[in-house]
């Protein structure tokens, strides 16, 4: 083969190869795996309210159809008394835009008072710049406990995202 010949086909395979390669590494930066930090409120229909500080780390262990999430907080109730609750939530990504992701879910959660329950969540998170590194997440939930008197709440949690980039 000839050099010129030879050199032409290799500058138009760099030319090829570089854009398909950038893609690709472009989309591997998503997140690993995002941390959750906000505040949430659980409104016991018929009983009251509580708040708390929460923490959640979510992944993906099959892309674009599971997530996994694994969540805790202190919930404080009206005498000052803490109750950890915790969580984890089976949820199904759903990107409404670049910017935006809905993800419905659904899990199993237990207190500390040895109470366990399920939980539907909602969560919208909001990543307003394209590489995924900050970002914030409301999560409307509703709960129902399997002890005797089956307590049911409605929750909010809002709070910011920081994704692990690999």
């Amino acid at each position: 083969m000839p050099d010129k010949l030879r050199g032409w086909l290799l500058i138009n395979l760099v030319f090829l190869v570089l854009p398909i390669a950038s893609a690709v590494l472009a989309e591997e930066r998503e997140p690993v795996a995002v941390v959750e930090l906000g505040g949430a409120g659980a409104w016991n229909l018929g009983r009251g309210s509580s708040f708390a500080p929460s923490a959640a780390i979510d992944f993906e262990p099959i892309r674009n159809y599971l997530e996994i999430e694994a969540g805790i907080a202190p919930f404080f109730n009206s005498s000052g008394r803490a109750e950890w609750d915790f969580e984890v939530i089976f949820r199904r990504p759903i990107n409404l835009s670049r910017e935006v992701e809905f993800e419905p879910g659904i899990g199993p959660t237990w207190t500390s008072s040895g109470q366990f329950g399920a939980q539907a969540s909602f969560e919208f998170m909001i990543w307003p710049w394209p590489e995924r590194k900050f970002g914030w997440f409301v999560d409307p939930n509703y709960s129902v406990s399997f002890a005797r008197g089956h307590e049911q709440s409605v929750g909010l949690t809002v709070g910011i995202l920081i994704g692990i980039l690999p």
